[in-house]
């Protein structure tokens, strides 16, 4: 019952699944190079951050220790990916090695460069600009280039080679470029195994639900504690989607189920309902958030009951136990169904204990266009039977109540369908034609409950509220309750 009451809900609330973006990932690392100075991390960096991509869903084409041909050959073949993917596909560019810049320009340095001029630094290296030309083509949704290629300049005794760090350069609209220090700067190659940057990116990208800029800031505040602020990293976007790089894992649909009803049934502040959804989801995500409501709500109850009244005819003496006399009155119109009874209980207990759900009876006997408040002519009450006779038993047929609850047991009501929602502002095709039973997990044990708590003194105008079987089955139920649940 409850699997076909789950399944309703997801059926109307759940959106259809969108397809997953395309994730493709060029991740190279030199660290062994012939000519100039070896480091020692950088292919370990590679490394580090190719299975942190792949963890989260990109497709990684690693390449180390390269040199200039396979680099960009790989650059080539990475672009064709991405035009391939799509608009949709998402395009990261990690490189960890050295990186120089001479004339505002940045180069990536193959493991095969040598260099004895300047001019010659395009001839035998990689310039950055063009992997953003090869990203750029895709024309697709996102690109991140990542350049952690600033740990020193193996060039410097070079004339036009004396700058320090990688330049900044321009984002393309829909990039976000990263470096693993401020432009000009030198970033540092790390000491245990990896760089900082590395350590911290790779961290950073496994977080769930961060959005990319937060990654980055997170990777600036760890490399900054950990290198004593001799090191920032920097970031420039030109972003127009936004990116995470491991979403929050989609919620089950009986999650998202028991979040939809939650929400409808705190919005209700109805302490039955609270108490019907703690059965429902009894180890549920929201079990200590509904126990806190439904005893601030029984307190409110409890409040209300004791409170003087504002409204004498509303709720006067009426937290009480009717009279004997009162009662056999109720079980008189009840028994009746005639709108000459309801009327004969309002003029003898204008303010007695059932007298709001009484009005309620005479407004729809008379076609809901009168005043159910609106005073009625004074009428003596007739003999009635002895309230003993009211007598209601689970597997029995009740014998009070408008149709069609008069002539059947609890349980053949309880397999109707409810003619109001069970929980107020509940689209219709989640309840019309259903099964009450589906709405809650009810049996015998659970109206049970309601039923106590509807005798409760501070609860009894809970009668008054909205109920899926109408206020005549909540009577019943609290006659029941009256003699034990038998």
């Amino acid at each position: 019952m409850r699997a076909l009451f789950l399944a309703m809900i997801c059926l109307l609330w759940l959106s259809p699944a969108q397809a997953e973006e395309p994730r493709i990932a060029l991740v190279i690392g030199n660290a062994g190079y012939a000519a100039v100075t070896p480091l020692d991390n950088a292919r370990a960096d590679a490394e580090l951050i190719a299975a942190a991509l792949e963890e989260v869903g990109f497709e990684v084409t690693l390449v180390t220790d390269s040199a200039q041909q396979e680099m960009k050959r790989a650059v080539a073949a990475f672009g064709a990916r991405l035009r391939a993917a799509g608009p949709e596909a998402v395009g990261l560019f990690y490189y960890a090695g050295h990186g120089v810049q001479s004339f505002g320009a940045n180069y990536l340095l193959p493991v095969d460069a040598r260099l004895t001029v300047a001019a010659d630094l395009d001839l035998v290296g990689l310039e950055a600009a063009s992997v953003l030309r090869q990203m750029a083509s895709a024309r697709n949704r996102t690109n991140i280039v990542i350049l952690d290629a600033c740990r020193d300049n193996p060039f410097e005794h070079l004339p036009d080679m004396n700058a320090s760090g990688l330049a900044e350069m321009k984002a393309p609209t829909g990039s976000f470029l990263a470096y693993s220090t401020a432009p000009g700067e030198v970033a540092l190659d790390g000491r245990a195994g990896n760089s900082p940057f590395s350590r911290a990116l790779a961290r950073e990208i496994r977080v769930s639900g961060a959005p990319l800029e937060q990654v980055f800031k997170r990777v600036r505040v760890a490399v900054l504690a950990e290198t004593g602020g001799m090191q920032t990293p920097w970031d420039t976007s030109s972003l127009t989607a936004n990116f995470v790089f491991r979403p929050e894992a989609a919620q089950s649909p009986e999650a998202l189920a028991e979040a939809q009803l939650w929400a409808s049934v705190k919005a209700s502040e109805d302490p039955v309902q609270i108490m019907l959804f703690l059965r429902t989801f009894p180890e549920g995500a929201f079990l200590e958030e509904a126990r806190q409501l439904l005893a601030v709500t029984l307190e409110a109850e409890l409040a209300a009951g004791s409170a003087a009244p504002a409204d004498p005819v509303a709720t006067m003496p009426a937290r009480r136990e009717p009279a004997d006399a009162e009662t056999a009155l109720m079980e008189r119109a009840w028994a009746s169904g005639e709108l000459a009874d309801f009327e004969a209980y309002l003029a003898a207990y204008p303010a007695g204990i059932y007298a709001e759900l009484v009005r309620l009876e005479v407004a729809a006997l008379r076609g809901g266009g009168a005043d159910p408040g609106a005073a009625l002519p004074e009428q003596a009450p007739e003999a009635a039977p002895n309230p003993a006779e009211w007598e209601v038993r689970f597997d029995q047929p009740l014998a009070q109540g408008p149709p069609p609850l008069r002539g059947l047991t609890i349980t053949e009501i309880i397999a109707l369908a409810p003619a109001f929602p069970p929980i107020e502002g509940l689209p219709e095709a989640m309840w019309q034609d259903q099964p009450c039973s589906n709405c809650h997990e009810w049996n015998r044990e659970a109206l049970c409950e309601q039923g106590r708590f509807y005798r409760r003194e501070a609860a009894v105008r809970s009668l008054e509220k909205q109920h899926p079987f109408g206020g005549a089955f909540k009577q019943n139920l609290w006659n029941w309750a009256r003699g034990g649940c038998q």
